[in-house]
């Protein structure tokens, strides 16, 4: 990942009227909570998206249900869930089905909130297929790569959350020796 992968990165979910708040993994749970609207469930940090969130001061802040009944998914408004992968060239993230729910979190809700560390962007598709077959191959997960708001023109106009989040936010978390100058603005947000 290279300060220019973390530009294409921002531009492109610009284009896709994606918010991106980018800062250091102590301010994820500031930066979720600015982000997430109410009613929010969630995925703990830990239990989705790549392993060494488990270890990150990263966290979700204490209104975010991560313990959610049927009943929690179906009221929600927004759902956060880790991403296991960026990739640069589309904006798009990588987000693994797992027995932690991250897969309906991210998608019943009319809001997603992604978090993202800095150093999980590759550059384009095929370096995100490097990743993900030696994954798929010895692990069998399934991944889904999501690119900015669910949209479809099957039924005429363009219509937003026809099958998935109407809106997308990503939580982009800056590697410690890139924190300085990785987006514009003051929180890194476009």
């Amino acid at each position: 990942m290279t300060l220019a992968d973390t530009s294409t990165f921002a531009g492109r979910l610009a284009d896709l009227g994606v918010e991106v708040s980018a800062g250091p993994p102590e301010e994820c749970a500031a930066m979720v909570d600015a982000a997430a609207g109410d009613p929010a469930v969630g995925v703990p940090l830990g239990r989705s998206g790549p392993d060494a969130l488990a270890d990150s001061p990263a966290s979700l802040p204490d209104r975010v249900e991560t313990e959610p009944t049927t009943a929690d998914l179906r009221a929600a408004h927004t759902g956060v869930t880790a991403a296991s992968l960026g990739v640069a060239a589309y904006g798009s993230v990588a987000l693994e089905a797992d027995a932690a729910g991250t897969e309906p979190v991210s998608l019943f809700v009319d809001r997603h909130v992604v978090v993202l560390r800095e150093t999980d962007l590759v550059p384009d598709m095929a370096d995100a297929f490097d990743w993900l077959g030696p994954r798929s191959r010895d692990e069998s997960v399934d991944v889904v790569f999501a690119t900015g708001p669910s949209a479809t023109a099957d039924m005429g106009g363009l219509v937003h959350g026809a099958h998935g989040p109407k809106a997308v936010h990503v939580v982009l978390l800056r590697d410690r020796d890139m924190a300085e100058g990785s987006l514009d603005g003051p929180e890194g947000g476009r």
